[in-house]
């Protein structure tokens, strides 16, 4: 095991969607500079070879996993409280699950997957979080993706797109998931907005792309989608290079609200910036997974 003062040595980070791809390579990271990681995944086998992979390639014991699967929001409320019990003060949050969908679906609380996974289920836990996110004085990091610049807005009238799969099936999915990309930086603006006095940071970020497992749950068609753009994308190492500075870099500690690429902060879309459409995007995520409009407040 690595012995000697670390960067984030006594620290605490909960990485979600970390038993494969860009989250366990980011996992990975924090734990090689000492924090204790605490692996999310929906898959118990994947969960526990993630661990052990983790700990092989950091020299550390220093890694456990729970599991949640977000398309549930109660998943999401139990795997809050076991961090709660376990954890009353996390350092580091990295909302990195994430799907992508080529035809529409439900979830069980009967909202679209996409934006479900995407935004509803990370929503849901860093406000079931934060008393242990200001007790860490934590930085609250949301993998997004340039993505969220093909939409022109998030679709108020139709959040749960009820209409957008209709599109040629080239576009199916793909829309819906840029939607949920914005949702993640507009959630990120208003996060940071909110949590100012607290100590908290929050930041988003676009990893590049990444030959990683989020197609694969679209069977064949997302197996051989993968398959023939896997050569051009960055590997999983690659692309968790951005979450491991927004989340670790000491020139950061007080940067919040903003939107970086390359380990480098760059513009996000005019839609990405409006400020009113954040305010009312917390307060419908707030209904739609039954906090008070308040939380967080």
């Amino acid at each position: 095991m690595s012995s000697g003062s670390r960067l984030l040595d006594g620290k605490v980070a909960v990485v979600t969607g970390a038993t494969s791809g860009i989250g366990q390579e980011t996992a990975v990271g924090l734990a090689r500079h000492g924090a204790f990681v605490v692996l999310v995944g929906r898959n118990a086998a994947r969960a526990d070879a993630a661990v052990r992979d983790v700990r092989e390639r950091a020299q550390t014991d220093a890694v456990d996993a729970t599991l949640a699967d977000f398309e549930s929001l109660d998943a999401v409320r139990e795997l809050a409280g076991r961090l709660r019990q376990s954890h009353p003060a996390v350092h580091i949050l990295v909302n990195n699950a994430g799907v992508v969908m080529t035809r529409r679906q439900l979830t069980v609380d009967g909202h679209e997957t996409t934006l479900a996974v995407n935004h509803l289920a990370p929503f849901l836990l860093t406000q079931l979080l934060r008393e242990p996110l200001i007790a860490g004085q934590a930085r609250v990091v949301n993998v997004s993706s340039h993505g969220h610049k093909f939409v022109s807005g998030f679709d108020f009238d139709d959040p749960m797109s009820e209409r957008r799969y209709g599109f040629p099936s080239a576009l199916k999915g793909m829309v819906v998931y840029s939607m949920s990309k914005l949702a993640n930086v507009l959630f990120t603006t208003e996060l940071a907005r909110r949590m100012q006095g607290t100590g908290v940071t929050t930041n988003a970020l676009h990893p590049g792309a990444v030959a990683t497992r989020l197609g694969q749950n679209n069977g064949a068609v997302g197996e051989l989608g993968m398959a023939l753009v896997r050569p051009f994308f960055k590997t999983p190492e690659q692309g968790a290079a951005t979450s491991l500075h927004v989340a670790t870099s000491p020139g950061l500690e007080s940067t919040s609200g903003r939107y970086f690429a390359d380990c480098r902060e760059q513009r996000t879309s005019a839609a990405a910036r409006d400020a009113e459409a954040a305010a009312r995007l917390w307060r419908e995520s707030c209904r739609w997974v039954g906090l008070d409009e308040a939380a967080g407040a």
